[in-house]
């Protein structure tokens, strides 16, 4: 008597379908995983933002010169606004100085594109991911304000949709 080596075909077909609903299920799910990973990025960069700002502002308060538009992080010069026509926003880096205060995320789009780009020291920058809209992205506004107080300079879009 023979022995039976092997599959049917019947048992092959059956695990086909099986692993293709499988996959038709898990896909979608793999696909918000990514756009997830993509806000989340967004709000990192956002927090980093705010870091590079707050330790900006703390090294300006420290020197105690509100006329200054400098300040060294790290061993390395930062532009930024003066208290003195800045009032509240002294400390904030200029759009040349975001450059130097925080490396461009890997990944990332930016407008403009470096320090050398910047119009004006109060030009606002823009990071979006690669593969994101208008409504993924977060923007760095050195003198954001709302008459008469400053407010957050890093915005995010909300709803933040990526």
């Amino acid at each position: 008597m023979q022995t039976q080596r092997g599959f049917t075909l019947i048992e092959l077909v059956v695990v086909i379908v099986i692993l293709g609903l499988l996959a038709a299920v898990a896909l979608p799910k793999f696909i918000d995983v990514t756009t997830d990973a993509r806000a989340s990025s967004v709000q990192g960069v956002a927090g980093g933002l705010r870091a590079a700002v707050a330790l900006a502002q703390a090294q300006y308060v420290v020197a105690g010169v509100k006329t200054s538009t400098s300040v060294t992080m790290s061993g390395t010069p930062v532009t930024v606004l003066a208290e003195t026509g800045n009032t509240g926003m002294g400390g904030r880096p200029t759009c040349a100085g975001m450059f130097a205060a925080m490396p461009v995320p890997d990944g990332y789009t930016v407008v403009p594109a470096n320090a050398a780009a910047c119009a004006a020291t109060t030009t606002p920058i823009v990071f979006t991911p690669k593969g994101g809209s208008a409504t993924c992205q977060v923007t760095y506004t050195p003198n954001a304000v709302v008459a008469p107080t400053p407010i957050d300079p890093v915005t995010v879009p909300n709803p933040l949709t990526c």
